[in-house]
């Protein structure tokens, strides 16, 4: 058979089916799983951060409650007045002076450091008094101190009463001589 001239050839019938239609309807599959994928994590992440921890870690409700629950917001500070303190003698006679800011959890734990600043400073003087330069020199021998600060000011100002909830101290002086 010979070819007519004057016949244009189809272009349709020549090529390949279209491509992009299926194209179009993997794409669509992918970003709708993409989609699913995400909020099926987004929506577990949302789900963990509002209802807490898993049931296996729940607290235990047999156990005494704690005094107050933490608080989120900014930090609360309580400065404290310098200390003056002679040393425990080592090589002739030392004295440290230190000034310090407590971090507590929130106002009301200001108000009562405040209202028994002289039973927390007597705990203070005591301590730091019994304190060698050689002790708290370094910055391991700062870090013990700081801790033991916390303990001192932690115990309850009241017989059987609760500790106070310190959770730092900011040294803001701190001179050996």
């Amino acid at each position: 058979m010979k070819a007519n001239p004057k016949m244009k050839a189809d272009p349709k019938a020549d090529a390949a089916p279209p491509a992009a239609g299926a194209s179009k309807k993997k794409l669509l599959i992918i970003i709708l799983a993409a989609v699913l994928g995400a909020g099926g994590v987004g929506g577990g992440a949302a789900w963990f951060f509002l209802h807490g921890k898993s049931d296996a870690a729940e607290p235990d409700h047999d156990k005494k409650p704690h005094k107050k629950a933490a608080k989120a917001g900014p930090p609360v500070f309580v400065p404290l007045d310098s200390f003056t303190v002679n040393l425990q003698p080592e090589n002739g006679e030392q004295y440290l002076q230190i000034a310090f800011t407590l971090q507590v959890s929130s106002l009301e734990e200001v108000e009562l450091v405040k209202l028994n600043m002289p039973k927390v400073r007597s705990r203070l003087l005591l301590l730091l008094s019994s304190k060698k330069a050689s002790e708290i020199n370094t910055g391991a021998g700062k870090k013990l101190l700081a801790d033991e600060i916390i303990a001192q000011v932690k115990e309850p100002f009241e017989a059987r009463g609760e500790p106070q909830d310190v959770s730092d101290v900011l040294f803001t002086s701190f001179i050996i001589q």
